[in-house]
């Protein structure tokens, strides 16, 4: 099973906003986040491979573009 290979599908929406969450993360104490070392190969593989996707990452409205994909998958309030 250590060979096989997970794919997972997120929106471009979803990309951006779990991409800045995770630079955010790999910035932070991780120690205090993820107690197993085990999980930040697939945090730091999960991230690069969202960095090599998003062509607006280095946009100069990156930050309206950032805060528009999170508002579009925050849940409406009723």
């Amino acid at each position: 099973m250590g060979d096989s290979q997970v794919t997972i599908k997120l929106t471009s929406d979803e990309a951006l906003v779990l991409s800045d969450w995770l630079e955010k993360l790999q910035m932070t104490d991780l120690s205090r986040v993820v107690d197993d070392p085990a999980v930040w190969a697939p945090i730091h593989r999960i991230a690069g491979t969202l960095d090599k996707s998003l062509a607006g990452l280095f946009a100069p409205d990156y930050d309206q573009r950032l805060e528009t994909a999170r508002r579009r998958l925050r849940p409406e309030e009723d």
